[in-house]
């Protein structure tokens, strides 16, 4: 190793990760002379030795359709699940290698015209189309299944995410531009869909909170949130109260995706897996188009596939949702070629 070449290594909790500082003077020797490891080189941290697309573990997957719109009043979103269907979702897991069986849809109920402006927005109705998501969910997971999920809107998380928490501990990494994060109280709307992820810690309507296991399905402690930038006044101090972590799209700015997705992976490293939800409105609208709550200045295209990457190769990622496709509102099927695409990252598929 040449002299003044400083090296600093450090091997983290989960496979494939180094910190590395090098001197920058030397770094042009440090490449040439790097030793392969598994992964990343653990001089240069090239990703030379990382396993071939194809060498990762298949997986056993379950895809379950959830086509709800009950959520939010715009309508549409309950096409997400044939828009992603129709873009190859399957035949291209397949062909990573995946062995994928398409379980259907869970019956949703027809959403009654004269109830449009219902008080109670539609709560009964989410709840027992959650309640289906955990049983079919739950079904799935038992069985050994990877279970993926295709929203719909981002209500479906209070049954997806109790499905697969229902026997351990597991992390939730909830990518989105919003928190998701009030009740019924906070909300300046009422919108079910901007509440999932307070019934999921055990808050908000009862009905909610108690589908599948009562209660709460996930401690804050293993809660990270990324991406989010529309955050409601009284959501904000309640996020700031929870112990969740996140990082928002300033955070992305400041520190980078590759750190932010580092950290997230640290943050699991005492759980076997954890639950990832993305909400296709996390990414910039000039990317994704086609989400019925866009907000400009989102994750870009890039941050979005290394996210996927990295907690792909974290390999704890066992079950994920899609949720917010909205085709009526998408351009040349935009949003749903780039939904399916980070999930593939998200699978295994790799540039090298």
């Amino acid at each position: 190793m040449p002299a003044g070449l400083g090296i600093f290594i450090e091997q983290v909790s989960y496979p494939m990760l180094y910190e590395l500082s090098i001197d920058s003077l030397h770094i042009d020797a440090a490449v040439r002379s790097c030793r392969t490891g598994h992964g990343l080189h653990k001089t240069c941290g090239c990703r030379a030795n990382k396993p071939l697309q194809g060498e990762y573990m298949s997986k056993e997957i379950s895809i379950i359709g959830v086509p709800m719109d009950f959520g939010q009043m715009l309508r549409g979103v309950d096409m997400g699940p044939a828009a992603l269907r129709y873009t190859g979702l399957v035949s291209r897991l397949r062909d990573l290698g995946h062995k994928v069986i398409d379980e259907g849809d869970v019956l949703i109920p027809i959403r009654d015209a004269d109830r449009e402006v219902a008080h109670d927005k539609f709560v009964g109705e989410i709840t027992q189309i959650c309640q289906a998501v955990y049983d079919t969910g739950s079904r799935v997971a038992e069985r050994g299944r990877f279970p993926l999920f295709l929203g719909g809107d981002h209500s479906i998380a209070v049954g997806t995410v109790a499905s697969v928490a229902e026997n351990e501990p597991v992390g939730l990494i909830w990518v989105d531009a919003h928190g998701d994060f009030n009740t019924p109280d906070t909300s300046p709307s009422g919108n079910i869909h901007g509440m999932p992820l307070a019934a999921l810690i055990g808050e908000g309507h009862d009905a909610l909170v108690n589908v599948g296991k009562p209660g709460m399905k996930v401690h804050p402690d293993n809660v990270v949130m990324i991406g989010q930038r529309d955050l409601d006044p009284a959501e904000k101090r309640r996020i700031k109260r929870s112990g969740i972590t996140i990082f928002t799209m300033r955070d992305i700015d400041e520190q980078g995706i590759s750190t932010i997705a580092s950290k997230t992976v640290m943050k699991f490293a005492h759980l076997k897996r954890f639950h990832l939800t993305l909400d296709m409105d996390a990414l910039d609208p000039v990317e994704a188009p086609g989400v019925g709550t866009p907000v400009p200045g989102g994750i870009s295209y890039r941050e979005a596939h290394l996210l996927m990457e990295i907690l792909s190769d974290s390999g704890k990622l066992g079950s994920m949702d899609l949720v917010e496709v909205n085709p009526i509102l998408d351009v040349a099927n935009k949003t749903a070629e780039l939904a399916v695409e980070l999930t593939l990252s998200a699978l295994g598929k790799s540039i090298l």
